[in-house]
């Protein structure tokens, strides 16, 4: 994978790892293990399975090959938006309201699943209320309006409202944003610190958790037949909770994604007065662009801003260069500001930018594809997963009846396709 400097604990040099609480060592798996399931993958996805999956009696071996929360998991930027990636009027067009309304309904099911996680085990991960959407150009004016009046007439969602241009700046210091959105009842929290919450909590609940483990292989048999470099794990279920770092562990499911990476800044602490000067609280706030910047205020008062992605294995050689340019756009008024971190993670995303659930024979789940909406999407993504190896299959059967289709030119030649992609939308994004 990419080159990056690293702390002693293994953790990449990021802000969440330098203020990161109940941060724990796991043991490599050496010898054989012998499992009800086995979880590949120490994220949010994989974390939330395998919990869920020891609540309900199962005995639960979790392998993740670096450190808890190494991944997007743990470097992302802690918004997690109400809804799916895509708009309610983009899923009403594709699936009716009917598909439509479930697909919010389960939205919501996953943000109150971490409002829970977060009080049931008492996770330190500055969970904050509130996420504003800025319109950037003039071709999007009139869509807060129109979304905020859809959810509170059809999906009984009261909590948005649309903002105009003055409003919008009594919220944020930026002449970026013509309009806004303003969501109550989105959220906010310290990913690495959620993560490392959720891992504490399944190592009480008896999962066992095998950190620097990485799996070279497993069988497609029943049971399966999970192999790393100093052990293996029998299982009679396998859940690949890999994402943007599947690589070639299963090449069936590789071409359904196409992994990205998106980089992040954050600045010495500003002072709370400057830091209130350029945001009026502490919520999450992102853009229309396709490519979109977010940023929020940190709790001793920096700016966290991610924007910027590349197609590629490697990260920019400067993070720090790379990303400032998007964050004086937003905010001039921080030249003089010094930045302490800077930091890339890889998610992964889909064509049609919805998440991809399914399962492959003979006894194997997956979840995939979150497309920078990940936070609650792959929570709930291992809520449904364990529901449906128990049994009851329900909801994990909505999401795997999505359509997801494969990238053109499959795992060699998408990286090209997608190169020209980002460049036409970004030209978009200028108009």
């Amino acid at each position: 994978m990419q080159k990056e400097k690293k702390l002693p604990s293994g953790h990449p040099d990021t802000y969440y790892a330098a203020t990161a609480v109940g941060m724990r060592e796991f043991a490599t798996l050496a010898g054989a293990q012998r499992a009800d399931v086995c979880v590949i993958g120490g994220g949010f996805t994989g974390l939330s399975a395998a919990l869920n999956l020891a609540e309900q009696g199962f005995d639960v071996v979790l392998l993740e090959a670096e450190r808890i929360g190494f991944g997007a998991s743990g470097r992302c930027g802690g918004l997690v938006g109400s809804g799916q990636r895509k708009d309610v009027f983009e899923t009403e067009e594709a699936f009716g309201f009917e598909r439509s309304r479930q697909l919010w309904d389960f939205a919501e099911l996953a943000k109150n699943e971490i409002r829970q996680r977060v009080v049931k085990h008492g996770i330190p991960c500055d969970l904050q209320d509130g996420q504003l959407v800025g319109v950037h150009k003039k071709r999007y004016q009139g869509w807060p309006q129109e979304l905020s009046e859809a959810l509170a007439e059809r999906y009984n969602y009261p909590f948005c409202q649309s903002l105009d241009a003055k409003q919008t700046r009594e919220y944020v210091a930026t002449d970026g944003f013509l309009e806004a959105l303003y969501d109550s009842q989105a959220l906010a929290l310290h990913p690495l610190n959620y993560t490392l919450g959720l891992a504490n909590a399944a190592s009480q609940a008896g999962v066992r958790i095998f950190e620097r483990s990485r799996v070279r292989s497993y069988s497609r048999t029943d049971p399966s037949l999970v192999e790393t470099s100093q052990g293996s794990v029998k299982s009679d279920f396998v859940v690949l909770a890999c994402n943007g770092y599947l690589d070639k562990l299963e090449r069936r499911i590789a071409r359904k994604i196409m992994p990205i990476n998106n980089f992040m800044i954050a600045t010495e602490p500003l002072g709370e007065q400057r830091a209130l000067d350029l945001i009026h609280g502490r919520f999450g706030i992102h853009d229309t662009r396709f490519v979109v910047d977010y940023f929020r205020l940190s709790e001793d008062h920096r700016l966290l801003f991610g924007g910027g992605e590349n197609y590629r294995r490697e990260f920019p050689a400067d993070i720090s260069k790379f990303v400032r340019p998007y964050m004086l756009k937003i905010f001039p008024q921080l030249d003089d500001a010094r930045i302490d971190y800077a930091w890339g993670g890889t998610l992964s995303v889909t064509v049609n930018r919805l998440p991809h659930l399914g399962r492959l024979k003979p006894n194997v789940f997956f979840a995939q594809g979150y497309s920078g909406h990940g936070i609650s999407t792959a929570n709930f993504a291992g809520k449904v997963i364990a529901e449906a190896i128990g049994g009851t299959a329900t909801r994990f059967d909505v999401f795997a009846g999505l359509p997801t289709h494969m990238f053109p030119g499959g795992t060699l030649l998408r990286y090209p396709g997608m190169v020209l992609a980002m460049f036409y939308y970004s030209l978009i994004d200028r108009l």
